[in-house]
């Protein structure tokens, strides 16, 4: 029987991402970034916080401090003020400055492309470490954020309690040649048209294949996209 129930699970996500690709055949995340480093910050300071806001206190921060030599250099109190419009600015900072001095200290300056490295830096989870992965580094990883989490489980494609099971689920079930962009298409997906209160169903490329009740019937997939 769970057998069974994952093949029908597959088959769906088969018809989920060739849909969700042929609307963005290239998806990318929102965040701005440089390189490897100013993208591990990025989603470290991103938390509880829109990546609008996030782009908006990187975009001065990144041209001072883009590698973690720089970043260590400029300091926690000087870092807590160049990103003090984020949520939680001063814990991030924090974890900024500690994980950028660990990044000279451990790994030669390099931000380490192995998933337990990544995740023993300071304030690094695992979805953090599967978005560098993934974005920086090309490897087939799924991070689960809120909107993952809430797409996967409203589409069946990947249902589960925590975003573990829903990541483990993912990765059974995603076709491998969709894995590249996977959580791309389905945060893109969440955000602007799965939203969490008012899903614009009617506006929606998987509508006929998706289970969910109740459905919503809307007119623009980006209408009143911050409500998400």
């Amino acid at each position: 029987m769970r057998k069974a129930s994952r093949q029908k699970r597959a088959a769906l996500a088969e018809i989920v991402f060739e849909r969700l690709s042929a609307v963005e055949p290239a998806p990318k995340g929102e965040l701005d970034y440089v390189n490897p480093f100013t993208l591990l910050v990025a989603v470290v300071l991103s938390a509880q916080a829109t990546d609008a806001g996030v782009n908006k206190a990187t975009r001065s921060l990144f041209a001072v401090a883009h590698t973690p030599q720089k970043m260590a250099a400029l300091g926690e109190l000087a870092l807590a003020e160049r990103i003090k419009t984020i949520g939680l600015y001063r814990s991030k900072a924090r974890h900024v400055i500690a994980l950028s001095r660990a990044i000279v200290d451990q790994h030669g300056g390099e931000t380490p492309r192995d998933r337990a490295a990544l995740e023993a830096l300071p304030g690094v989870g695992r979805k953090t470490a599967n978005v560098v992965l993934n974005t920086a580094f090309g490897e087939p990883t799924i991070a689960v954020d809120t909107h993952v989490f809430r797409v996967a489980n409203r589409l069946g494609i990947a249902p589960g309690k925590t975003p573990r099971e829903v990541e483990d689920e993912l990765m059974r079930v995603v076709p491998e040649r969709f894995l590249p962009h996977a959580h791309h298409w389905l945060i893109l997906h969440g955000r602007y048209v799965c939203k969490a209160r008012k899903p614009l169903c009617g506006a929606c490329v998987l509508v006929d294949v998706c289970p969910y009740e109740p459905k919503t019937v809307a007119a623009s997939p980006r209408e009143n996209a911050s409500t998400a």
